[in-house]
């Protein structure tokens, strides 16, 4: 399970520290892919499978799927940590993210999810307040 938020910096080279109480679950590597709200999701390689088996099951028939699953594998980038828990994000995705330098790394339970810091902090400003007034369950009988 991911939780917290962590804000580590983009280097030159396009690479971010993962946050280190992390860095052992995902050292045998990980997949980045675009994720919903312009941000990064980034699974364990378990997960990512998980997710892959769900897909698979799923009607190719039904438009939403074949869209959803088109754009969530082509973005896909497999990443290995190095020995300083670095990831390299393709270009590709930072452009996607809007990755600039400061970055906001959030847990997201069984994923992480990388945005731009001022990106988050957007979102987080137009969310709380709905969070905070929720009346009803999101989860029923369990939230």
């Amino acid at each position: 399970m991911f939780l917290g938020t962590h804000h580590p910096r983009l280097d030159d080279k396009g690479r971010l520290f993962l946050p280190a109480k992390y860095r052992e679950e995902l050292a045998e590597g990980l997949v980045i892919t675009k994720g919903q709200e312009r941000c990064l999701y980034v699974f364990p390689i378990e997960e990512f499978q998980r997710i892959t088996e769900a897909l698979r099951t799923a009607p190719v028939t039904a438009k939403a799927v074949r869209d959803y699953s088109r754009v969530f594998f082509a973005g896909a980038s497999d990443e290995v940590p190095d020995k300083q828990g670095r990831i390299t994000i393709p270009q590709h995705l930072r452009e996607y993210a809007g990755l600039r330098r400061d970055c906001a790394v959030i847990g997201a339970n069984t994923r992480l999810e990388i945005w731009d810091a001022q990106a988050w902090e957007r979102y987080l400003a137009d969310q709380e307040q709905a969070f905070a007034e929720l009346s009803e369950e999101v989860l029923p009988g369990v939230l």
